[in-house]
Formats: structure tokens, C-alpha cells, sequence
């Protein structure tokens, strides 16, 4: 019973950090119709800033993520208005294929300019722990966990009740009324996709305290975030919170009982199951 506590523990801690994970996507795919294929090598990049501004300027990993955050919202504004605009609205296809390019040129770029050298953010404190009930909680596991789901709230009340949060919202559910209102959706869609990098950046840095980084993460990091959105549904964040939990649970689960070499089989088994019971997802509008 004390290493299934402890498995459903760390089931839900990597659940929150794969929530934080999978919101940028979520985001940049509703509201841009953009499935950014590219999103696990912005996360890397991300984990790479918060990497540097932690060994060369002594940040710490956590007060270190605005930083990482800021840097990546003026990547993607930058990438988003000079590059997807011109594709804004355009058959998907188009925008896999752009997002692709991107993610190989990321990967290749983080290799030469980074090294294929695995590294983690270690601060002082990574060794701790806290003992509740006989679970063993890491200290910083634990500070990402809650960070990520903290700032996936955020983001929710943020595009509920500002006046920006509320312009998105209206441009993914009716552009042309959107237009009407005064809604220049160039600069939206840049936004848009720049909250969405920056909250990959935020990501990159929390998986940077849990988890080794190297350029080639990012392939499997879009594959989990892609997962996470369907299972818990595009409409809302808690949805994506939802699916990071979900997730999260079931790769821990599986690895107990079954072994870790089918965590992915399970989870992509409930991607299926979910496509096939519930194709809006878990918290998502079935109109």
C-alpha cells in the first residue's frame, strides 16, 4: 500500500508539470488552428535559458522562470508575425509542414550551439524531501508541480476576465465578429503564440529541475503535450489539467504493474480511447 501511495504521488506531481507542458499547444491550437509541431523544441529551448541564467547568473530555477518566460514570448511573437501570418487560416497541412521545419531546425541548432551533453539544474536544495504518511515527497518536484498548475490557473482566469483573455477568446470562436469589434488579428494571432512559447519556456525551466535536458527531447515532449490536449479537451485549461493528471497516473501505474516499457503504450491507449469515446475530450464542449 506505501509504494502505491507513493506512485499515485508521483503520478500526480509529473500530472502537473505535463499539465503546464501541454497548455502552450493547447492554446496556439485553439485559437490559431496551429498544431505546432515545434512545441517540445520550444520547451527544450526554454529548458536551455533557464539552464544558463541558472549556471552562469547563479538564478534560481523558480525566480528565474520570468526571465525565461519574457525571452520566449518575444520569440514567438517574432516567429508568429513574420513567419505564420502568412499561413494564418491556411489548410493545417501547411502549418505541420512549417512547424516541422522548425522543430528540426531547433534541434539541429540546440546540438551545435549546446552540445548533445545531457545536463540538469540542480539547485541546493534538489536533494530534499518531505515524508507525509510514509510518501516520500521531492522538495522540488513538488515546487514545479504546484508552479505549473498554478500558472495553468492563471492563465484560465486571465483569458476569463481581462480584456486581451476575452479578445482570444472571441477570435477562435468568430474572427469576422472578432474583426467587427475592433480586433486586429495579426497582432492577436502573435500574441497568441507568443503567451503560447512562453508558457513552453515556463515548462522548459520545471522540466529542467526534474529531468535531464538535451536537444532531443523535444520530439517526445510534443508527442505527451498532443497527447495531453486531447485527452483533457482544447476548450478550457482545466482540461488540460485534467489530461496532465490523467497522464501522468497512468504512465505511473503502468510502470508499477506492468513495467516501464509500456508507460507510452498505456497512455497513447487512452489517447485511442478517448478519440473513440470522447473525441472533444474529457472537459470539452461536445457540440
Amino acid at each position: 500500500m506505501d509504494l502505491l501511495l507513493q506512485v499515485l504521488v508521483n503520478g500526480i506531481l509529473q500530472g502537473g508539470l505535463y499539465a503546464i507542458m501541454a497548455l502552450g499547444l493547447a492554446l496556439v491550437w485553439g485559437v490559431l488552428n496551429i498544431v505546432n509541431l515545434a512545441h517540445g523544441a520550444f520547451i527544450m529551448l526554454g529548458a536551455y535559458i533557464s539552464w544558463y541564467s541558472f549556471s552562469w547568473l547563479g538564478l534560481d530555477p523558480f525566480i528565474g522562470l520570468p526571465l525565461t518566460a519574457v525571452l520566449m514570448f518575444g520569440v514567438g511573437y517574432a516567429i508568429q508575425r513574420g513567419i505564420l501570418n502568412l499561413v494564418a487560416r491556411a489548410p493545417m497541412f501547411n502549418t505541420l509542414l512549417i512547424t516541422f521545419g522548425l522543430e528540426v531546425v531547433l534541434t539541429y541548432l540546440a546540438q551545435l550551439v549546446f552540445s548533445a551533453d545531457f545536463r540538469t539544474i540542480n539547485p541546493s536544495y534538489s536533494g530534499r524531501n518531505i515524508d507525509v504518511l510514509g510518501v516520500t515527497i521531492p522538495v522540488v518536484r513538488l515546487a514545479a508541480s504546484g508552479l505549473a498548475i498554478l500558472l495553468t490557473l492563471v492563465m484560465w482566469r486571465f483569458l476569463l476576465h481581462t480584456r486581451l483573455g476575452r479578445a482570444i477568446r472571441a477570435t477562435a470562436q468568430n474572427l469576422p465578429a472578432a474583426r467587427l469589434h475592433g480586433v486586429e488579428p495579426r497582432h492577436l494571432y502573435a500574441v497568441t503564440f507568443g503567451l503560447g512559447l512562453a508558457l513552453a519556456g515556463a515548462a522548459g525551466g520545471l522540466y529542467g529541475t526534474v529531468s535531464q535536458i538535451n536537444p532531443y527531447i523535444g520530439a517526445t515532449l510534443t508527442a505527451k503535450s498532443f497527447a495531453i490536449s486531447i485527452i483533457g479537451g482544447l476548450d478550457t485549461p482545466l482540461g488540460v489539467i485534467a489530461g496532465g493528471l490523467v497522464l501522468g497516473l497512468i504512465e505511473a501505474l503502468t510502470t508499477l504493474y506492468v513495467g516501464p516499457t509500456f508507460a507510452d503504450v498505456a497512455s497513447f491507449g487512452v489517447l485511442v480511447l478517448v478519440l473513440i469515446v470522447r473525441p472533444s475530450g474529457l472537459l470539452g464542449r461536445t457540440a
